[in-house]
């Protein structure tokens, strides 16, 4: 059993089927599979990263108050990077076309690359600002009085929060 067992996870198998790479690399397998796995990205990518966030950090600290404006524009930008960034991981697939001359596999592949790009940009949106609501609530928890840079820079502190994410995210994750 030990023999068919080691066989099975290099590939070895009898007869004329094969073991598929979700059972063969099942242990390497991530728990969450749509979650952000490490891939590093180029030097370029990353500075253009970089200056992504540098600039709408610094439209705040220029504008003091935007409406959330830049953290809008932020999300747009990071979605693309992000989505882009995918796109590149994907394995070349060969077109299956419906009755109508379509595509149907391309389209579906979009949308779930859109849908992760969303969900991971979204998701350090919502980091940063319940990170920002804890800090808060554990301050008047503990009895003491809010200080006035943390409660007026609100937008400026999610909004670097979330910056610094999406960069570290963009650049070092997939």
């Amino acid at each position: 059993m030990m023999a068919q067992l080691s066989n099975r996870k290099k590939g070895v198998t009898f007869g004329s089927f094969k073991v598929s790479k979700d059972i063969k690399y099942a242990d390497k397998q991530p728990i969450v599979p749509w979650g952000p796995r490490f891939t590093k990205s180029t030097v370029q990518d990353m500075r253009i990263n970089l200056a992504i966030s540098a600039v709408f950090i610094a439209w705040l600290l220029i504008k003091r108050n935007a409406e959330y404006k830049p953290l809008q524009f932020l999300t747009f930008a990071f979605v693309y990077r992000i989505f882009e960034k995918l796109k590149s991981f994907e394995p070349p697939v060969s077109p299956t076309f419906t009755e109508d001359g379509e595509d149907a596999g391309r389209g579906l592949q979009m949308g779930k690359r859109l849908l992760r790009s969303l969900a991971l940009v979204f998701g350090c949106i919502a980091v940063a600002s319940l990170g920002y609501t804890g800090l808060l609530n554990l301050i008047e928890f503990t009895g003491s009085f809010i200080p006035a840079a943390l409660y007026n820079n609100q937008e400026l502190i999610i909004t670097t929060a979330t910056a610094v994410m999406l960069y570290i995210l963009a650049s070092y994750y997939r």
